[in-house]
């Protein structure tokens, strides 16, 4: 991934900050044929595996993905944070000389590690287990495996295969208008906060944030 320093993003807790708040990750390997094969799934993060972590998720058994995981050992695995257009309009700078463009800001993570394939029925239950539990925490009515009959988990669970991504190393990058003038930033914090558009806000915040302006 291009780092420019100024966007790079090291400290381990927020980079688990973003892949737990933004689950669904793209799973990226290159097949036998050269050819780079992807897939998203929702992953769950265990912080206390390893240096660094370790992702839990799972493939449809139909998907040939996993043999491609399987036989090359390894992947990538991109977790997309929040995402905003930045119009040259919200910029101080665009009034004084015009000399300005449009631009995105976003999040990104990306983890690499090596892949491990379960299909040990145990391990499989226990991680669906983990995974609607995540998700459903915090809801008035909250769904758990045990909640449906166990011949039909059991028959869901021969239709999956566990994947689990030891993580060799992680890059994040934060490009929320740190490389603009503070007057330019304010101007960005509140376009964003005036447009309602999806994760506008959460952007905003990041601006403050890593602009020096909380």
């Amino acid at each position: 991934m291009y780092q420019p320093p100024l966007f790079r993003e090291e400290r381990l807790d927020v980079l688990h900050g973003l892949m737990r708040t933004h689950p669904f990750g793209l799973i990226v390997s290159v097949g036998p044929d050269g050819e780079p094969v992807a897939n998203a799934i929702p992953l769950l993060l265990d912080a206390g595996a390893g240096e660094k972590g370790t992702l839990r998720g799972h493939l449809a058994r139909g998907n040939p993905h996993w043999k491609l995981l399987a036989e090359a050992g390894k992947a990538l695995v991109v977790f997309q944070g929040p995402y905003s257009y930045v119009t040259p309009s919200w910029y101080a700078t665009k009034k004084e000389t015009g000399k300005v463009v449009p631009t995105w800001n976003y999040v990104i993570v990306q983890a690499r590690g090596m892949v491990k394939i379960h299909e040990d029925s145990g391990w499989l239950r226990a991680h669906v287990g983990e995974l609607s539990d995540a998700h459903e925490a915090g809801r008035t009515d909250p769904w758990a495996v045990s909640d449906a009959p166990a011949g039909f988990i059991d028959s869901q669970l021969r239709g999956i295969v566990g994947l689990e991504i030891g993580i060799a190393s992680l890059e994040g990058k934060w490009k929320v208008s740190q490389n603009r003038p503070v007057p330019d930033r304010i101007g960005v914090v509140e376009g964003l906060a005036a447009d309602t558009g999806e994760g506008n806000a959460e952007m905003a915040r990041l601006v403050r944030d890593y602009g020096g302006l909380a």
